[in-house]
């Protein structure tokens, strides 16, 4: 991965996206004094079978700003689309434009927008293509004065140096982060999602999975635990 940059803004659908893929590089990261944003699409409210989404929504942001303590994120925002229901469109690239700008990051960090996920024929869920889709998209956008013109009035200048994305959990990957001495930080944040792993079953339920997946990637990347990327120049 390209080392020449000091800061990354992550853009994903749901609390715990990132810490299914990308946590333990992005703890490598800040702990190398970069600095990393988040912003989520949503608050993952209809992320829990067992609550009603007018409760799952603020635990869910607490939860994911916990998590993303772990990993020495301290800035996460949310821009309050609804869960399970984002469509690919103006108003989520004019949200995620707006992020871009706000941040100036020369890294963008999203998960996988592609159909299928690794390993598998496993269909991705509608909130991860089309966000995934949307970020591709604003990274465009913000570096287009002439795109969403009344950011200018919000003071939101163009921004054209993202140089790459990197797409967390992507079947096409192609580079990755060393995580060897970052791996327990990145189980750590995910346990913080405390209430939505307990309402889970299956694999999906043990952060220890984080670690197989790691070995799995490091198989494909020098034999380390890795946290791998498709890595997008732009």
């Amino acid at each position: 991965m390209p080392e020449d940059w000091t800061r990354a803004l992550a853009v994903v659908a749901h609390p715990d996206d990132l810490e299914y893929g990308s946590s333990g590089a992005i703890a490598r990261w800040t702990g190398e004094g970069r600095t990393v944003a988040y912003v989520l699409a949503t608050r993952g409210e209809a992320g829990i079978e067992t609550l009603p989404p007018e409760e799952a929504g603020p635990l869910r942001e607490r939860e994911q700003i916990a998590s993303a303590r772990v990993v020495g994120v301290d800035t996460v925002e949310f821009l309050d689309h609804a869960d399970g229901m984002i469509e690919y469109g103006l108003g989520l690239r004019r949200d995620i434009t707006a992020a871009i700008r706000r941040h100036r990051p020369e890294l963008v960090v999203m998960t996988n927008h592609h159909e299928t996920w690794p390993g598998g024929p496993w269909l991705n869920m509608a909130d991860h293509r089309n966000v995934g889709l949307a970020t591709l998209d604003a990274v465009r956008d913000a570096a287009n004065r002439w795109v969403f013109r009344d950011l200018l009035d919000e003071g939101l200048e163009p921004w054209s140096g993202v140089r790459w994305v990197a797409v967390g959990a992507s079947p096409k990957a192609t580079h990755a982060v060393d995580i060897t001495a970052t791996m327990d930080r990145a189980v750590a944040s995910l346990l913080e999602h405390r209430a939505y792993l307990a309402a889970l079953s299956g694999p999906m339920a043990d952060p220890e999975f984080l670690r197989e997946a790691a070995e799995e990637a490091g198989t494909r990347f020098g034999g380390v635990l890795a946290c791998d990327f498709e890595l997008i120049p732009m």
